[in-house]
């Protein structure tokens, strides 16, 4: 009987946050993941030993988990977080305000009850660290400390670890003693993770693949123009062709994974799914056997939608003697694993993964043939979004794929034996994102950043030079091509541009330039003054301006005139990504306002949204006071040009013509009675919108939380 093998890949990832000239991490998000992440994914599988799975390790991130469990890792936010909150200077405690809250507030602030009031209250300062402290004194700063800790530790220890689990218990007025246990046990976990990956891979259970080194855009490497090839007319730096790095990245991968897992890696998953010919070849020539992309990049080679016949078979590319196994991700199902299923029930989503792999598959095996199914994706950012950190959902899923006599989760090797592959006379080059390599080049801070970096190479090949090598120490030598590989990964890029947006941007444009400025330092050079000042232009993250006036407008789904809703409040959110890329934004920003007998809401769409609507729903969810329990709700059908009201609940039995208007054209207006939402007129209404397809989110204003109108009569307002 035909059988789906079904692979996943967790690539697992953090840039290289240590300064090697200060050996001091600038970033504490690899130690994070550790505790949170890279223990957890893979000790979950003990649970469920017939589900066999692939973990990528980028080298870069071992050696700093490596650091951190052998207590060498310099780290200044750990250090502060388990200093004596009584001997904190201002600046440290100004420090801990700014950075101690960078975690997402639904699903792990607002888990913890104490950890929650303290985000309400940084936000009540305005995220201002002058005001803020006169409110956080010693006492509530350690409990800030503790809890931005606590909320990193992964499940089985929050549940299962006696002394985790009475810190959590005990909710606030943590102790000096209980910082030194949250450092104890942190240790504990970050010593667990390496060995956690040596037990699985050593049983079978478990495949480690790998990435370059320090995770470079081994295309650009090997020649920075086929950026022209995948994206004609794209605006270039100055050439960077040095294929000979992209060697020595993917040589010391596979030396690495050798020398801790006792076993050379079959498998490679390119930098962001990043291949060419060159780079194909290059990887061939060093070992690696097989290498994952996504079907988007299938879809350009072939100049085809390879659709689930194409996507779930494996290929092998062969050119000059050289031959390289190729599987291409399911660029949908992985990325409603990263993006979706973290808004729906564990057992809902976990359902509606496996109906569409088996709806997917079923003519595949009809047919008579095995379906190789390829779900590649981040295996660290998304779980934050995820309730209770994905694990309920991924247990859920693990449960139902043991127990279905159809599906087999496999290793990549494994699955590669398993199924005939398909010949592959070419590749077409680009990466996971749009089948191009468009976010780490072509915008003016990207290509600023190449220039830079072609500098500082120039610089090295001219130092290494007959006249130079003499005069110059190898140990510096060493450490000035430490530096620039370093500075070739592709985490700089991924936040230049833009694509993608973070409240760290500003420490990882400081971090790229100096490992720069440490290349000519290593060389006895002094670094040209460009690295002083940032690539990083200013982003505006959140635009939110609320009303100003009255709203009285004709709901008709057009934009009547200026006037109609002059003095509306106006939500929109920047659209780049974080950690995470691949989301689509459908809604481009939302106007509301009052007349202090309705309230009035317009929502703009994206350009070009407007035909993926159809067939969409919108939820519109009211409140006076989010979580007291007396919501209204409505659910909109989306056809075309127009939209039917599909679901409606709302306090009143005021009737529905008078209680609301929905009309839908070039724009979505909406009029709701406050009567008909139980709002008190003069009390605010809190209200949320979310866009949904087949059942899953889509969309949704705000991302975080609810927005808030005032319902006061036309006459109370200013002026």
């Amino acid at each position: 009987m035909s059988k789906i093998y079904l692979c996943f890949l967790w690539h697992m990832h953090q840039p290289f946050y240590k300064d090697l000239f200060s050996g001091e991490y600038r970033l504490p998000w690899t130690r994070l993941h550790a505790l949170k992440d890279y223990y957890g994914m893979a000790r979950v599988l003990e649970e469920f030993p017939q589900v066999r799975q692939t973990f990528n390790l980028a080298p870069s991130l071992m050696v700093q988990v490596e650091e951190y469990a052998a207590g060498q890792a310099v780290d200044p936010f750990l250090r502060l977080a388990l200093k004596p909150s009584e001997s904190l200077t201002d600046d440290e405690r100004s420090f801990i305000l700014n950075y101690f809250f960078q975690a997402n507030p639904a699903r792990m602030i607002y888990r913890y009850r104490r950890y929650g009031e303290l985000y309400d209250a940084w936000l009540a300062a305005n995220r201002n660290p002058k005001r803020a402290l006169r409110y956080f004194a010693d006492q509530a700063v350690r409990d800030l400390q503790a809890l931005s800790q606590l909320a990193w530790f992964d499940e089985e220890f929050q549940s299962g670890d006696p002394e985790v689990r009475e810190l959590i218990e005990k909710e606030r007025d943590y102790s000096p003693g209980d910082l030194a246990v949250v450092g104890r046990k942190q240790a504990e976990i970050l010593a667990a993770v390496i060995p956690q990956y040596e037990k699985l891979a050593a049983r079978e259970q478990i495949e480690i693949s790998t990435t370059p080194y320090y995770h470079p855009i081994l295309p650009l490497l090997c020649d920075s123009d086929i950026a022209g090839v995948s994206h004609p007319y794209v605006p270039l730096p100055s050439r960077f062709r040095y294929p000979q790095d992209a060697r020595v990245q993917l040589a010391r991968s596979r030396e690495f994974i050798e020398a801790r897992f006792g076993r050379a890696p079959r498998g490679l998953w390119p930098s962001e799914g990043s291949v060419s010919e060159e780079a194909l070849a290059i990887a061939a020539e060093c070992g690696f056997e097989w290498a994952a992309t996504d079907n988007g990049v299938l879809a350009r080679t072939t100049g085809a939608d390879p659709g689930p016949d194409g996507t779930y078979r494996p290929y092998v590319w062969r050119q000059d003697g050289r031959e390289m196994r190729m599987i291409f991700r399911d660029h949908f199902l992985s990325d409603l694993v990263g993006f979706v299923y973290s808004r729906m029930g564990a057992a809902e989503a976990a359902t509606d993964f496996l109906n569409r792999i088996h709806d997917n598959c079923r003519a595949i095996l009809h047919s008579g043939r095995d379906a190789l199914v390829p779900i590649v994706l981040d295996g660290e950012n998304a779980w934050e979004y995820y309730d209770h950190n994905g694990r309920p959902f991924l247990r859920e899923l693990y449960r139902r794929i043991s127990e279905d006599p159809r599906i087999e989760a496999v290793t990549i090797s494994e699955a590669l034996r398993l199924v005939e592959p398909c010949p592959l006379e070419r590749i077409f080059p680009g990466s996971w994102i749009n089948a191009n390599f468009d976010v780490w080049i072509g915008a003016e801070e990207d290509n600023q950043a190449w220039e830079f970096l072609l500098r500082a190479r120039q610089a090295f090949d001219r130092a290494v030079s007959a006249a130079d090598r003499d005069r110059l120490a190898p140990d510096r030598l060493r450490l000035a091509e430490e530096e620039l590989l370093i500075a070739e990964g592709s985490d700089w890029c991924w936040w230049y541009g833009p694509e993608h947006d973070s409240a760290n941007r500003p420490e990882f444009d400081q971090l790229f330039r100096d490992h720069l400025a440490n290349v000519y330092r290593a060389l006895g050079k002094s670094p040209p003054d460009e690295l002083s000042r940032p690539i990083l232009k200013v982003a505006v993250k959140e635009f939110h301006v609320p009303p100003g006036g009255p709203i009285r407008a004709t709901i008709d789904g057009e934009v009547t005139s200026f006037f109609e809703w002059l003095g509306a409040g106006t939500y929109r959110v920047d659209a780049r990504h974080g950690a995470m890329h691949g989301h689509r934004y459908l809604i481009r920003e939302l106007h509301y306002g009052s007349d202090g007998q309705s309230l009035y809401l317009r929502i703009d769409f994206e350009p070009g949204a407007e035909p993926l609507l159809a067939g969409m729903r919108a939820t519109l969810n009211f409140s006076g006071k989010p979580g007291r329990g007396d919501d209204s709700s409505v659910t909109l059908g989306f056809g075309q040009g127009r939209v039917v009201p599909a679901h409606v609940q709302l306090i009143s039995s005021v009737q529905y013509g008078q209680a609301a208007e929905f009309n839908f054209h070039r724009i979505l207006e909406a009029r709701l009675s406050l009567t008909a939402l139980g709002i008190t007129p003069g009390q605010p209404v809190h209200f949320q919108l979310s866009l949904w397809q087949d059942g899953l989110p889509m969309d949704a204003l705000p991302r975080q939380g609810w927005l808030e109108c005032s319902t006061a009569e036309p006459s109370d307002w200013p002026g």
